[in-house]
Order: structure tokens, then C-alpha cells, then sequence
């Protein structure tokens, strides 16, 4: 069989693999080679363990989210929080009504367009990854949206910073554009790295305080649906622990003496480190099957309700 263990083309595939985790750990890696590296071993030889990966990468995608508490003292996090209160409330509101408006005229499924819509809004992976389980959403629809988010935010690596650059915004602008308009964490990051330190230190903080709201969107999604999930096991709602975690981290970075700093630096660059190979394993976990799944519908959906946010944000931290 070609996926038995003792497989030539299943050595090829591990061999691959390894080369794949070491590449992203590497500080060579950008998160978009990361997940370009992901997704060409999954489209090319396939992923070697097609089960094991998904989780995988889905556990440390929470851990790194953790992690990157360590490097921001809460009080940093809850001014740049505050400022950003009012982009993220209009953000979150707009968008989804929005998204889900567009999911209807698209007949993109219901549970699949709340996921993409969600992705847009707040955390990319994270909240699709914390709201799947809530709504009864199947493998395939977080599949589907995952793919969907990731490959935006793939093209938004590379195109965010030379726009930026033409359009002269300061780093703050940018940051705070980053930080808004970009799905996931480990996207955002690397996007304002390349523009300059500052445009990352503040995407990152407004970036992780937009976060938090995949609790409330866990609690109240469920009632966005008009039909109950049928999946058993949507009826017990699962908590976002590495979001609660996360700001334990920051509190912990706040209390801690200051010899503790440098350990805590590291902490929060390995979570950085970690969010790569996160993405590196999202995009080995895709499929040909799930790519052709995914179809035009939710793929336009998301590119619609992705360069309206991207367009919009841009405009209000250039004009307001």
C-alpha cells in the first residue's frame, strides 16, 4: 500500500515532512513560505499522516496563541485594546452582517458561511478552530474555511506591505490596518515585520486583543443559526481555554520580576516560531479533495467580505 509505513513513497512523504518542520523552524520561514511549503507537500506527495496533522497543528496554533502573552504586559494589551475598542466593534458587527448576507445570495452552506465570516472578523484559524465545535460545523466545512482564510491570507503577506509602502502610511497606520484586516494572528505578524518594529509591536497587541472576542462569538454563534446543529456534539459549547490563558500569560509578564524578562522574551519568540510551524502543518493538512471542495462560491464569499474589510479599514486609518 502506498501509506504503509515501509512505503517508498511514504518514506519520501516523512522524509518531506521533517524537511517541511525544519524549514519553519528555520529563520528563513515567513509564515507565507510556511504555508506555501505546506500546501505544495500536500498537493504534490500528500501529507503522511492525514489524521495526526490537523490536530496537530490545531494544538499548537493555541499554544503559540498563548505563548505571545508571555511578550506583552497586560497593561499594554488592555490600553491597545481600548484604543482599538471602537475599529473592532464596527469591525465585527459590519462584517458579519456582511458575510452572512453574502452567504445567503451565494447559497454558500449556512455553517460554512458563519465559519468564513468569523475567520474574516476575528482570529482566522483560531476562531474557526473554537467556533467549528460550537455550531456542529463538519470536518469538511472547517476544511473548506480554513482553506479559504488561509489562502487570503497568504496573498495578504505579500500584498500588504508594498501597498502600505506606495500609499506612504506610518507604521502605526499600518499596524492597526494589519491588525484589522488580516484573518490570523501568525499572518499579521508577519505582514508588519516586513513593513517595520513598531508596525509589529502594535498589530500584535491590537491584533491578540481582537482575539479575545472568540469567546463571546463561541457563546452567541450558535444563535445566528435558524436550525438546530445536528451534530451531537455542538450541544455541549467548548470553552476557548488558550484565549483565557493567553491573558493569564500577559498577567503573568506584568507581576514578573524584572530578571524574569529575558525568559519570557524567549517564550513569546518561540510562540512566534511555533505560529509558523502552525502553518506549515495547516497547509500540509489540505487536500486536492478539499480544495475542489471548497468551490467558487465559498472562496468568493470570503475574497468579497475580505477586500471589503481590507478597503474599508484601510480608508479609516488613513482619513480618521
Amino acid at each position: 500500500m502506498e501509506g504503509s509505513p515501509r512505503s517508498p513513497v511514504q518514506l519520501v512523504r516523512i522524509a518531506l515532512f521533517g524537511l517541511g518542520v525544519v524549514f519553519a523552524l528555520s529563520s528563513f520561514a515567513t509564515p507565507a513560505l510556511a504555508l506555501a511549503a505546506g500546501i505544495l507537500l500536500a498537493l504534490g506527495l500528500g501529507n503522511p499522516w492525514p489524521r495526526l496533522v490537523p490536530l496537530a497543528s490545531s494544538a499548537l496554533l493555541q499554544t503559540a496563541v498563548v505563548g505571545l502573552g508571555f511578550g506583552i504586559p497586560l497593561a499594554s494589551l488592555l490600553r491597545a485594546g481600548g484604543a482599538g475598542i471602537g475599529y473592532t466593534i464596527l469591525l465585527i458587527v459590519g462584517v458579519f452582517a456582511v458575510g452572512l448576507w453574502l452567504g445567503r445570495r451565494m447559497a454558500v452552506e449556512p455553517r460554512l458561511s458563519l465559519l468564513i465570516t468569523a475567520g474574516t472578523s476575528i482570529c482566522g484559524g483560531s476562531a474557526i478552530a473554537a467556533l467549528g465545535p460550537a455550531i456542529g460545523a463538519s470536518r469538511e466545512a472547517m476544511s473548506i474555511s480554513l482553506a479559504t482564510v488561509f489562502i487570503l491570507n497568504a496573498v495578504a503577506l505579500y500584498l500588504f506591505p508594498p501597498v502600505g509602502h506606495l500609499l506612504h502610511l506610518s507604521q502605526h497606520q499600518f499596524g492597526v490596518w494589519a491588525a484589522l484586516a488580516i484573518h490570523d494572528t501568525s499572518s499579521v505578524v508577519g505582514a508588519a515585520a516586513g513593513f517595520g518594529p513598531l508596525a509589529l509591536r502594535e498589530a500584535t497587541i491590537l491584533k491578540l486583543a481582537r482575539a479575545l472576542w472568540i469567546l463571546p462569538l463561541a457563546l452567541c454563534a450558535p444563535l445566528l443559526l435558524r436550525r438546530p446543529s445536528p451534530a451531537p456534539r455542538a450541544s455541549r459549547l467548548p470553552v476557548p481555554w488558550f484565549i483565557g490563558l493567553f491573558v493569564l500569560a500577559a498577567l503573568a509578564r506584568s507581576l514578573a520580576p524584572v530578571a524574569a524578562t529575558p525568559w519570557l522574551d524567549t517564550a513569546a519568540e518561540a510562540a512566534r516560531t511555533a505560529l509558523v510551524v502552525s502553518l506549515f502543518l495547516i497547509g500540509a493538512s489540505l487536500s486536492r479533495v478539499q480544495l475542489r471542495a471548497v468551490g467558487p462560491r465559498p472562496l468568493a464569499q470570503g475574497l468579497v467580505l475580505w477586500l471589503a474589510v481590507a478597503s474599508v479599514t484601510l480608508a479609516a486609518v488613513v482619513y480618521f
